[in-house]
């Protein structure tokens, strides 16, 4: 089983400056699925990108993460409380929250442990929510050479976690009751380091790194640079967001 502590402590720098936030839309909605906004768990925080929207939504906003590394260089938000935890089991009280928030991460998790520590936390008549997003598109000369030089190479080194994202998370079975999400995406506007800097936080480009080392990076963003331009010229790109939400069975 792949270690996710040690996954995402590595570059968890590069988190903090890359991986994208989430759109105002997507808090509408998350706003309106509790009648009661008071606490919300923000669930495999990373560095707090989503925590960032939950914060306006909710008095107190508990994120936590299983790496120190993620917590240790997160977003400064005022009504965010951050620390250490794995998602399967927590020293939250029961009954505890209106929401349960997993953004990018709900593939990495035990679902047999997750779902009743879900279940024990919520609310009566809380709510849970999960979303993410796998790739970005935007120019085609740059998405070709993303798709040929990056992705082809790294494409061994994906945890089979990941595919659960990939395939929108259809194999995964969720014990509540479903909510139609509205359908939103994610549009970023990256310069070329930007762009750079979150393909290197994929975990699959790690790995590779780690055993062939890091030239087919290096050669890749030389070749991405000649296709872009002035490397301060923003570009936008978009990925489309997997939303599934509900009332989780027993809470």
């Amino acid at each position: 089983m792949t270690d996710t502590s040690e996954l995402f402590s590595d570059k968890a720098d590069l988190y903090a400056q890359s991986r994208p936030n989430y759109p105002d839309v997507l808090f509408a909605f998350i706003k309106s699925l509790t009648n009661t906004h008071n606490t919300a768990w923000d669930c495999a925080t990373g560095n707090g990108q989503a925590a960032i929207g939950l914060a306006q939504i909710f008095d107190n906003v508990f994120a936590t993460d299983i790496s120190n590394a993620q917590i240790s260089n997160h977003l400064d938000i005022e009504n965010v409380m951050f620390s250490v935890s794995p998602a399967e089991h927590t020293e939250f009280t029961d009954n505890m929250f209106d929401l349960v928030n997993v953004a990018q991460a709900l593939h990495w998790f035990d679902f047999e442990k997750f779902w009743p520590e879900v279940r024990r936390v919520l609310k009566p008549g809380g709510a849970f929510v999960t979303y993410g997003y796998d790739w970005f598109y935007g120019d085609p000369e740059i998405d070709d050479l993303v798709e040929r030089k990056v992705k082809a190479v790294v494409a061994p080194y994906w945890a089979p976690q990941n595919q659960l994202l990939i395939n929108g998370y259809r194999d995964v079975e969720f014990p509540f009751e479903h909510i139609d999400a509205p359908k939103i995406k994610l549009t970023l506007d990256w310069n070329l380091a930007q762009m750079m800097n979150y393909l290197h936080t994929w975990s699959a480009t790690r790995r590779c790194m780690n055993d062939i080392g890091s030239a087919f990076f290096e050669d890749a963003q030389a070749d991405i640079r000649k296709a872009w331009g002035d490397p301060l010229d923003a570009k936008t790109f978009t990925s489309s967001l997997v939303i599934i939400a509900g009332y989780p069975y027993g809470a």
